[in-house]
């Protein structure tokens, strides 16, 4: 199935603030003990707050909070847990800049939207409903199966086809549904190989191309750790922290195809990179 649509729903740069043609930060704050890059120093309530503050200063348009890691394997959070993980961090920073709630739970999508949260950030696509009800804007990802089991042996036929026309259906079922904001997000890393990774960077035009504005997410990825240490001649992953700057780069790569937002850990490198090349 092939679609054509133009956007139907408001531009990303109706909620969006660009500089020199640089879209959007999506700054992460994972309120979690396993999550893949940063699980661990932001459980304790000030320490998030502190570093959310700091994606702040950077220069975040929006920071994301999340609760429960979705990183390949990992095991599901009780709702109730991380509603104590992330609603008195969305409570304390919703003042001070546009918060999204990572999640794939409408109780706690309810829950931080009534703390101040206006994205509810959706790995599963499926609370479009949720966010109309809410009247909050809603993004979109693709990800074949969940992340438990997203990355045994993934396979598509057409990998770039079969994502841009699942994201555009749950992108019109939302616009149908009362969504006014709806993003769509290819899910880079969610149930695909480093090889259907690079096929959908090389063609975010056919993203970009249906109108809807795009969030994209590398930001320090396994794929990254395996392209890097490929580089460099090596087997294996790079460690965590040494997948910056694929990061930025990729980052500004994505801009430059028209991405309206980038999700990141790094959010003044990511600006300052895409702003030089802008």
């Amino acid at each position: 199935m092939t679609h054509n649509h133009r956007r139907s729903a408001p531009c990303a740069t109706d909620h969006t603030v660009r500089f020199r043609g640089v879209g959007a930060v999506m700054g992460v704050l994972n309120v979690t003990p396993d999550s893949f890059s940063d699980g661990g120093p932001y459980l304790d309530h000030s320490a998030a707050l502190e570093h959310g503050r700091r994606l702040i200063d950077e220069g975040a348009t929006v920071v994301d909070v999340g609760g429960e890691s979705t990183r390949p394997g990992a095991d599901p959070v009780g709702v109730d847990e991380e509603l104590r993980r992330v609603i008195p961090v969305v409570a304390s920073l919703a003042d001070e800049v546009r918060v999204s709630i990572d999640t794939r739970h409408e109780e706690v999508a309810r829950a931080a939207v009534a703390a101040g949260a206006t994205i509810v950030n959706d790995v599963s696509a499926g609370l479009g409903s949720v966010a109309a009800d809410l009247g909050v804007a809603w993004v979109a990802m693709h990800m074949l199966g969940d992340p438990r089991t997203m990355q045994e042996d993934p396979r598509y036929d057409d990998v770039v086809g079969e994502v841009r026309d699942y994201l555009i259906d749950r992108a019109e079922q939302a616009r149908d549904n009362g969504v006014r904001e709806v993003w769509i997000d290819p899910g880079i890393g969610f149930g695909k190989t480093t090889g259907h990774n690079l096929e959908i960077l090389a063609n975010l035009d056919a993203l970009v191309d249906t109108g809807w504005p795009v969030v994209v997410g590398v930001s320090r990825k396994r794929f990254l750790g395996e392209l890097i240490a490929a580089s460099d001649g090596l087997d294996g992953l790079t460690p965590v922290g040494d997948r910056r700057e694929g990061s930025v780069a990729l980052a500004t790569w994505a801009y430059a195809r028209g991405v309206d937002m980038v999700r990141a850990h790094d959010v003044r490198a990511t600006l300052d990179a895409a702003r030089v090349v802008a």
